[in-house]
């Protein structure tokens, strides 16, 4: 064999590309997935009715409280029906154009608007909690109850009829007691939100604290 001659080379099997896992889930799903945000099931349709059966109660009792106030007592008329505690309870029918408790008379026109939009943003704000807050659609209840039985009376007659009449308090109704009794259970569960937000903290100090320790000193205090 000459020694220029071409000698016979021998195929050398060329190692196929190793593809990662992050190659073949490029166009696919991401290697690391982050896990998701906790998601908060939707109400069911019963627990969105129970606005509306406490505003439907509400405005029910409201309305036939004033009816019996109108029909049988005359404006500006008082009635004592227990007379030993008269100067402490009694009932007088008065007109009201104003908000709750008879502050800002004369606005009927601008109140009724505010009664819409409340009631309005009431019911969205119903459909948009997540399932449960059994007590805070009680509590939107009672506030839509109280904000509708005072928008049927200025639709209805004008005015607004007040009649619980407790010494030096300004005269009310059932809606403005249904509209106070709603923003009370509200602070009470925004007060109860709290203490538990507080306790979680205190809970959680502890632990970044010692974090912190194990974390030795920062960049700009260690030595190159």
């Amino acid at each position: 064999m000459s020694e220029f001659e071409p000698t016979e080379q021998t195929e050398t099997a060329v190692p196929e590309p190793i593809t990662t896992k992050r190659e073949e889930t490029a166009d696919s799903t991401p290697l690391i997935v982050m896990p998701d945000a906790p998601v908060q099931e939707t109400a069911t349709n019963r627990q969105r009715s129970l606005i509306f059966v406490a505003a439907s109660i509400s405005i029910v009792i409201d309305q036939i409280t004033k009816g019996i106030v109108e029909s049988t007592l005359p404006l500006y008329q008082m009635y004592a029906p227990i007379p030993a505690i008269q100067e402490f309870f009694r009932i007088t029918h008065v007109p009201n154009t104003g908000m709750a408790f008879g502050l800002f008379s004369g606005g009927s026109l601008f109140f009724t608007g505010v009664a819409i939009l409340v009631g309005l943003a009431i019911i969205y704000y119903n459909f948009t909690l997540p399932r449960g807050q059994l007590l805070l659609r009680v509590a939107l209840g009672l506030q839509l109850g109280g904000a509708m039985g005072n928008l049927i009376d200025r639709f209805r007659i004008g005015h607004v009829t007040d009649f619980l009449d407790f010494g030096p308090w300004p005269v009310f109704n059932i809606a403005d007691l249904s509209i106070v009794t709603g923003a009370v259970i509200l602070g009470w569960l925004v007060l109860q939100e709290t203490r538990v937000e507080m306790r979680q903290k205190k809970t959680d100090r502890p632990a970044e604290i010692i974090d912190n320790q194990q974390a030795g000193p920062s960049d700009e205090w260690s030595t190159p």
